[in-house]
């Protein structure tokens, strides 16, 4: 299954391939040279296809939790003043995903979307320490009676030129559900209430709407 946002770059990859296929069989008679540019074009088109896949995951709601928002790997746990929204001091945890992660953004926990906005701005590797306030980003939060309001951030990187956001302020959400997409390489920050309880570690891997960030009791 693929994200509805690869429609137009896998179609586009079917067609590259295709016309690679025919013109190299009808113009080029060096065999392995024909052979390299069809391997090439199909391996093109499987780059294109993974890195839009969307795999479906049953998400066992849980109002007590929040869960990874994508996959990748936990690069930030500290505490952090965020000055957008809260303007105070927060729990931060940042998602780093590579071009080989699953792109998807899910809603992290139910709620009513309480902000929504899109920022642009530069494209600084996504593990820099000024992306999550400088990169192009959109920033969203989320309230319910357990946690209260969290905020996510979706930060595009080097090499991520588009992110697309769902959420619209108003909107009733469910944990799990698809929120947006990132394409390429880039990071997502969650800002948690101070003294929430965390239940991952530097460096874990996550898997979006099934690892699950933190607990409250």
């Amino acid at each position: 299954m693929f994200h509805k946002e690869g429609a137009k770059t896998i179609l586009l990859g079917v067609a590259f391939t295709a016309i690679v296929l025919l013109l190299s069989d009808r113009l080029i008679d060096i065999f392995w040279l024909k052979k390299a540019l069809q391997i090439s074009a199909f391996l093109i088109l499987i780059i294109i296809l993974q890195f839009f896949r969307n795999p479906k995951r049953k998400v066992l709601l849980n109002e007590n939790q929040i869960l990874a928002p994508v996959d990748g790997k936990v690069v930030v746990i500290e505490e952090v003043y965020e000055g957008e929204f809260f303007k105070e001091k927060r729990l931060q945890v940042s998602i780093f995903m590579s071009p080989i992660n699953v792109h998807v953004t899910r809603y992290p926990m139910s709620g009513i979307i309480k902000f929504s906005k899109y920022h642009p701005g530069k494209f600084l590797v996504a593990w820099h320490p000024k992306a999550s306030e400088e990169n192009e980003r959109t920033t969203i939060v989320v309230e319910n009676n357990t946690f209260g309001a969290i905020l996510y951030r979706q930060i595009a990187g080097a090499l991520a030129r588009r992110i697309v956001n769902y959420a619209e302020e108003g909107m009733q959400v469910v944990q799990g559900t698809d929120a947006g997409f990132i394409k390429f390489g880039s990071r997502v920050d969650l800002f948690l209430p101070l003294g929430t309880p965390i239940s991952v570690v530097l460096n874990q891997k996550a898997i979006g709407g099934k690892t699950i960030i933190a607990t409250k009791e």
